[in-house]
């Protein structure tokens, strides 16, 4: 009986979680009138409310066509977006996007204006892929909540997209940092180091920044070997960093060892980095048990070790070079080049040299070269003349092959001559005397 009772309940629950509940409209309004356009309004909420939303999308239009002085404008455009994001999907997303932004264009004061960029910050946050796949989704989020917290200072929204905001660096720092191990396992330990560099840099709330620091000096370790000595500073400062900023890590105590072995000086710890590192330790969120096993099916990525408090990065920091990129190649300080740009002030060539074409075509056939004129330019004039010369005589015998070619015509044909002809012609030649 128990049995059927627990399936029961989970069926019950099941039905829920698939919409066979009404969501009330988040933002109604109370005010009951009997006003046209609260009538048309109130309409288009029980609509969304009931998911017919393209019902209620066509009777907001009507009420923001109809009645264009009403006070309910704004509550309607700002419900139109809000039933294309109830609606869900690739299209229906990306509508409501472009709807909440034409409602903070048109009502940038109003208190549903950080509202609207909120959603817009989720709605790319509910297509966000897995780490080790695309993260076009992630940056677009990551901006959009920048753009409340600077736009928005003061809002209630602040805090929640805060939050958003160092989940999504979570996942974002979580790709450079696979990036990074790729690279490594490869050898690459140059690249290796850069991604790494760029992990702690831009993001010193990631969860595993102080494995990106370990391995970030470990990698230098290995570009210099056995001989060099060239990065020994920058590795001495990865662990350095562990050991300061990070003192509750599991690596604090090789970094400590390992500064002591290259004779460099041990840090203290920071008394803020520690006082926020047991502050996370006690309020860590633990996955249950049906998140840790059904995980793999969700398109999201896992930010259950996402910090919960510190400010996140505001600012997108560039990613340094790989050492084994030559620094004078990659500053752009120091180079040759042989273009050169200088702005003409007096006349130039062209005003006071004469144009080679006309020279060539109007020199005389018997002219001689100037005194100053060197034997190599003589010999250039003499090869040219001959060309000419060449080209003229082949020109000729090709025209004489043309004539030659052509049929000859053949003479036209006498009339032939009547028999009677020649005998009158002597008949009246031997009647003269």
């Amino acid at each position: 009986m128990a049995r059927y009772i627990f399936l029961i309940t989970v069926l019950a629950g099941l039905l829920a979680s698939c919409g066979f509940k009404r969501h009330k409209y988040d933002d109604p309004i109370t005010k009951d009138t009997k006003q046209p356009d609260k009538v048309l309004y109130d309409r288009a909420i029980n609509d969304i409310e009931h998911g017919r939303y393209e019902i209620a999308r066509i009777t907001l239009n009507t009420l923001i066509n109809t009645y264009d002085q009403s006070e309910f404008m704004a509550k309607a455009k700002l419900a139109i977006a809000d039933s294309w994001f109830r609606e869900g999907g690739a299209a229906g997303l990306a509508q409501a996007e472009a709807e909440y932004k034409d409602f903070i264009l048109f009502y940038p004061t109003m208190e549903e204006a950080a509202e609207s960029q909120q959603k817009i910050c989720q709605i790319h946050y509910r297509q966000m892929d897995k780490s080790d796949r695309d993260p076009n989704q992630a940056l677009r989020a990551e901006d959009e909540c920048r753009t409340l917290i600077t736009q928005f200072p003061n809002s209630t929204f602040v805090p929640a997209t805060q939050q958003l905001l160092r989940n999504i660096q979570e996942s974002l720092a979580d790709r450079e940092f696979l990036v990074g191990s790729f690279y490594q396992k490869r050898g690459d330990n140059s690249a290796a180091s850069s991604r790494f560099a760029h992990v702690v840099d831009q993001y010193p709330l990631y969860s595993k920044a102080d494995e990106a620091l370990w391995d970030l000096g470990q990698a230098y370790e290995r570009l210099d070997g056995k001989t060099s000595n060239r990065f020994r500073k920058q590795a001495g400062d990865a662990y350095a960093k562990i050991v300061r900023d990070y003192p509750l890590s599991g690596f604090a105590d090789d970094a400590k060892k390992r500064l002591q072995e290259m004779e460099l000086p041990v840090p203290q710890a920071d008394q803020v980095a520690l006082a926020r590192m047991k502050w996370e330790q006690e309020n860590k969120q633990k996955a249950g048990m049906v998140t840790r096993y059904t995980g793999f099916l969700k398109r999201g990525p896992d930010t259950s070790d996402a910090a919960r408090s510190g400010t996140p990065a505001m600012s997108n920091v560039r990613p340094p070079v790989p050492p084994s990129v030559p620094q004078t190649a990659a500053a752009g300080a120091t180079g040759v080049t042989d273009v050169t740009a200088t702005q003409v002030t007096g006349p130039s060539a062209l005003d006071t040299k004469p144009d080679a074409r006309t020279g060539e075509a109007g020199a005389a056939p018997d002219a001689k070269p100037a005194a100053g004129t060197s034997g190599t330019a003589a010999s250039g004039a003499a090869a040219t003349s001959d060309r000419s010369k060449a080209q003229t005589a082949q020109t000729a015998t090709d025209k004489k092959k043309k004539k030659e070619k052509k049929p000859k015509q053949q003479p036209a044909a006498a009339p032939a001559t009547p028999a009677t002809q020649p005998a009158t012609a002597t008949s009246s030649a031997d009647s003269k005397p």
